[in-house]
């Protein structure tokens, strides 16, 4: 069974502000309506909406407007995260969007929450991501998170725009070859 909403502001994947949409009662329950997204669709509702209507639509456009200054200062931003890690990379831990948030905030000095950071799952080895911020439901900025051991390690991925595990891993790999090319050389 689904429930009608008012939409109050923009909700990626659902609508934009004044649209009665469809959705799953505990979507609605959980996060539209304590979020105050959206209103449950009634008679009541709905008019009151259309009295509010233009103070929305006002308030939308200066929360965008802001969001689109904080945009240009974060986006393309590069941040590195310093984190212990084994020989091949993987992390002991993993690096989440509180994390991301924080050194965000710290390169850039803007306000990011981490609720703002998208994720699809925490980072478990080292290298250089793209990460998605979303600071309005229409603005969106994007940083590259450079995960290393060290800060030489972090300066070398960047540069190089290779992870520094695989040219370690690399060169292992060719030792390890010119070593076996030897002991076949000498059986023969």
């Amino acid at each position: 069974m689904a429930t009608e909403v008012i939409l109050l502001e923009k909700v990626e994947k659902l609508g934009s502000i004044g649209d009665v949409v469809k959705v799953k009662p505990g979507y609605a329950r959980n996060f539209l309506l304590p979020q105050n997204k959206a209103l449950r669709a009634t008679a009541d509702n709905i008019a009151y909406f259309e009295t509010m209507r233009k103070q929305l639509e006002k308030a939308n456009e200066e929360k965008k407007a802001k969001a689109q200054k904080q945009a240009k200062k974060v986006d393309g931003a590069k941040v590195i995260l310093i984190r212990q890690a084994s020989e091949a990379g993987h992390l002991y831990g993993s690096v989440t969007s509180r994390d991301i948030a924080d050194a965000v905030i710290e390169k850039t000095k803007e306000e990011v929450a981490r609720n703002q950071i998208v994720m699809n799952n925490n980072f478990k080895t080292i290298g250089l991501f793209p990460v998605e911020i979303m600071l309005h439901p229409e603005v969106k900025a994007v940083v590259t998170i450079n995960i290393a051991r060290s800060e030489e390690e972090a300066e070398t991925q960047e540069k190089t725009g290779v992870i520094a595990v695989d040219s370690e891993e690399k060169a292992e790999i060719k030792a390890e070859e010119k070593s076996e090319e030897k002991s076949t050389d000498e059986a023969a």
